[in-house]
């Protein structure tokens, strides 16, 4: 046990550190459990809190793997659209999905696909449906933040996590997104120190990475936590991209809402089939994702991580693509 006890110790205690910095919470070494990224930080936190049947909530358009994840881990996905305005999470529609067996809700901020960060008024208002919920119910409504993009925020604002409001959050993060390095598997899910009686939690979480195949990142990623936390892709240069691609596409008439972190552009399509419309950009080497992998059709989302001369070679291709749209919509 000699090098699991290393490999605890070593990388979270740097972890705690960061998180110490970032929230303002004084999260310890103790409950930083680092994992291979979080593709299994998610079912972790999930398998630890929750039994076979329970329902986990998230919202749509959500990251693809959400519902395999709770499905592999015996959990009933439970599915609630957003603010369609906002992107926030409909709260209403939130309560309204809550019952004696939801066990988890899973929310994405900075969110992939939309770029939107949840606001301190939804985050505190949010807390105090789950407390409401588990009162009613007799039984703890964990919180899951997924939060591989808490660190690439734009217009100098401040992240906020649901961890700061919510005690019964379990915060999950990748250095993948940060980095621009996704093959590499390293990241983590932490408990707040403000979570109560987490003792039991914490041995639970342990024995689990074990028993899902010792999900533990490898000893070199491991060693080199300290330079992971000093670079980062460069944020600014996102920005700048983000408010060329907004400004753009805006002017040429697509509706698209300016994101407030993560590296994604969610637009609304000009034509009804998603699929169909960005096939035609495919056809002219400008790829991109429809909003029906997201389970949200009539939207595409654009990747800021394109370089500039892709984008740049990009930008008459989305031009000329609304263009055909409306005069096929004429016609």
């Amino acid at each position: 046990m000699v090098c699991l006890q290393n490999e605890r110790a070593g990388g979270a205690g740097r972890g705690g550190g960061l998180l110490q910095r970032l929230l303002g919470l004084p999260f310890e070494p103790a409950d930083i459990h680092l994992t291979t990224g979080g593709f299994t930080a998610i079912p972790l936190a999930l398998k630890a809190v929750a039994d076979p049947g329970d329902e986990v909530i998230f919202t749509l358009p959500p990251w693809f793997f959400y519902e395999p994840l709770a499905i592999e881990a015996g959990l009933v996905p439970v599915k609630i659209r957003c603010d369609a305005e906002t992107f926030d999470v409909d709260l209403a529609a939130l309560g309204a999905a809550i019952t004696p067996r939801t066990r988890v809700v899973i929310v994405n901020t900075p969110n992939n696909p939309t770029g939107r960060i949840y606001p301190p008024s939804l985050l505190k208002d949010l807390a105090d449906m789950l407390e409401g919920a588990s009162r009613s119910n007799g039984r703890r409504v964990y919180l899951l933040s997924d939060e591989p993009y808490n660190r690439i925020v734009y217009d100098g604002a401040r992240f906020h996590s649901p961890a700061e409001y919510y005690p019964y959050t379990l915060l999950a993060y990748s250095y993948g997104k940060t980095h621009l390095a996704p093959g590499q598997r390293i990241g983590y899910l932490a408990l707040p120190p403000t979570m109560p009686d987490r003792g039991p939690l914490r041995e639970a979480l342990t024995a689990l990475q074990m028993a899902m195949g010792w999900i533990y990142p490898n000893a070199l990623l491991q060693y080199a936590l300290p330079r992971l936390e000093q670079f980062s892709i460069d944020v600014a240069e996102l920005q700048r991209k983000r408010d060329l691609m907004v400004d753009a596409l805006t002017g040429m008439g697509y509706q698209v809402t300016r994101p407030d972190g993560a590296f994604y552009l969610f637009v609304r399509t000009p034509a009804d089939d998603d699929e169909q419309f960005t096939a035609a950009l495919a056809d002219r080497d400008v790829f991109v994702l429809p909003g029906t992998l997201f389970e949200t059709p009539g939207y595409f989302r654009i990747s800021l991580t394109a370089s500039e001369d892709m984008i740049q070679r990009g930008l008459p291709v989305f031009a000329a693509a609304i263009q055909h749209a409306r005069g096929t919509a004429r016609q």
